[in-house]
């Protein structure tokens, strides 16, 4: 039996679950039912959970296995032993990060869009939040490129673009450098999302670098442009965390960004992955 409620957190997207216990066991038709509102909305979030390490990540293993870590072991904050778990923190130890991500504002970005099978989805409970800022943003990729100007349509329709990381927050990367450095890979700027059928725009701020047959400036301005349409239509959930909230989104189909906040003010949220798959137009 679901046994939940759905309360709508935006009107173009996301919902809240109400109604659940994330760390108690699921019975088959509640984790369909889940899944469905997930497809449905995009994002949901569930409200006052109290999760272990292990309890969140047997809640993730319900939609499929768990996504990796592409960053070197080695150079993984959270250690070597850390495959699938990420701290997204603030918190230092020694003056060294305990995490990733530690600090400040987040561009615009898909997880893992430069790898060559993208993690389906991502969740994040959050352990301690901050007072002020640290909001993350969520935006509705599939209503992006159904609002999308036929100009700007046209101008992508088809190609393929190219997504850098170099493990910054709010800096891409130069295409003069040597790109071999950086996980990096080409992919589909109009997805077909591979679970609903529906396209969506699969191009974001921090991470995409190139138009397939466009010069550097030219892919430049176009990728400005999408990533200015996208914040300038009402497609974009703000959220505003509290601890004790878990929310899972879908990477196929959304793109997120995180907002400034105090360096004095602690921020610690628990990250697991679903694994994915190759994406095609």
């Amino acid at each position: 039996m679901a046994g939940f409620t759905l309360h709508k957190l935006h009107d173009s997207f996301g919902a809240e679950i109400r109604g659940l216990d994330l760390s108690a066991p699921m019975d088959p038709e509640t984790c369909e039912a889940v899944t469905q509102a997930w497809l449905d909305h995009l994002i949901l979030l569930f409200r006052d959970q109290d999760l272990t390490p292990e309890a969140q990540r047997k809640f993730c293993e319900r939609f499929g296995p768990l996504g990796g870590r592409l960053r070197k072991a080695e150079d993984r904050p959270e250690g070597r032993d850390a495959e699938n778990i990420m701290l997204v923190t603030n918190v230092r130890k020694n003056g060294v990060p305990i995490g990733s991500l530690p600090d400040g504002e987040m561009f615009f970005h898909h997880d893992k869009c430069y790898a060559p099978e993208p993690d389906w989805g991502t969740m994040l409970y959050a352990m301690e939040v901050t007072r002020v800022g640290g909001h993350t943003l969520f935006a509705n990729m599939y209503d992006a490129w159904e609002t999308l100007p036929n100009d700007l349509k046209d101008r992508i329709e088809g190609r393929q673009v190219l997504h850098i990381y170099k493990y910054l927050p709010t800096e891409r990367v130069d295409l003069k450098e040597d790109i071999d450095k950086y996980d990096h890979q080409w992919q589909p700027i109009v997805i077909t999302h591979p679970k609903t059928g529906r396209r969506a725009l699969y191009v974001n701020e921090l991470m995409s670098a190139m138009i397939e047959g466009y010069e550097e400036d030219e892919s430049r301005e176009i990728i400005d442009r999408l990533v200015e349409n996208v914040k300038s239509a009402d497609v974009i959930y703000d959220h505003k965390w509290q601890r004790g909230d878990l929310v899972m989104w879908d990477n196929w189909c959304t793109m997120h960004a995180r907002t400034d906040f105090p360096r004095d003010q602690t921020r610690m949220l628990r990250r697991y992955t679903i694994s994915g798959q190759a994406l095609s137009a």
